[in-house]
C-alpha cells in the first residue's frame, strides 16, 4: 500500500504540478491514518460527521501535504 500511495503522490506533484494534496481518513480508522504520518503529511483539522458509516456518522481527520515539503 506505501508503495501505490507513493506513486499517487509523486504523479500527483511531478505530473499534475499539484501545490497540495489532502487526504481525509475516518478518525478511528487508525490502519488508513498510519499511510499520510508515514508520508510526513500535517494533520490540518477534523470534519465531525462527515460520513455515515454503516449505522452511525463518523468524523474525519484532514491530511495535508504541499509540495514544498515532499521534496
Amino acid at each position: 500500500m506505501s508503495r501505490a500511495f507513493k506513486t499517487i503522490i509523486d504523479y500527483g506533484f511531478n505530473d499534475l504540478g499539484l501545490n497540495k494534496i489532502e487526504v481525509n481518513v475516518a478518525t478511528e480508522n487508525n490502519k488508513s491514518r498510519v499511510l499520510p504520518e508515514r508520508f510526513c503529511f500535517k494533520e490540518e483539522g477534523k470534519l465531525r460527521q462527515a460520513e455515515w458509516l454503516y449505522d452511525h456518522y463518523v468524523d474525519h481527520v484532514i491530511y495535508g501535504l504541499l509540495a514544498e515539503e515532499y521534496k
